[in-house]
């Protein structure tokens, strides 16, 4: 059985996390200068959103017997095949390192673009299972 959900890694939301705690409590404990305090302290709170945001948005896609189901940090939104016109992979060069992105086109003009740290595996695979269930390639 081919898997229907995808999310971030916990791993790596708990590593985030950690890290902007460490860096918030770096930025009380170490930092003496008041800019430095102040960028610092935007950082740590930065990633501590970031970790939250990308907990709370879990599982980001997932198929349902409803539809397809995308999550975002505010609101759910379940996809019926109707409502897709076109999923795609996008890839490009970036740093020196290919990157893909899973590319949701909807009848209302929304744009759903999910990268590999938000699906939680190759946007490649997450195509061929949406392909499987009967959401692309038409």
């Amino acid at each position: 059985m081919q898997q229907t959900e995808w999310a971030p890694n916990p791993a790596g939301i708990a590593g985030i996390g950690a890290g902007g705690i460490l860096m918030a409590t770096a930025c009380v404990t170490v930092v003496a200068d008041a800019p430095g305090r102040i960028l610092a302290s935007v950082a740590a709170v930065g990633l501590i959103v970031f970790a939250l945001g990308s907990w709370r948005a879990r599982p980001r896609l997932a198929i349902t017997p409803e539809g397809l189901v995308y999550r975002g940090w505010i609101r759910t939104q379940t996809l019926r095949r109707p409502d897709i016109t076109l999923i795609r992979i996008t890839e490009f060069r970036r740093i020196g390192r290919k990157v893909r992105l899973l590319e949701i086109d909807t009848t209302d003009n929304q744009l759903i673009v999910l990268s590999r740290w938000d699906l939680g595996t190759d946007p490649l695979d997450v195509l061929d299972a949406l392909t499987d269930a009967g959401y692309a390639g038409r």
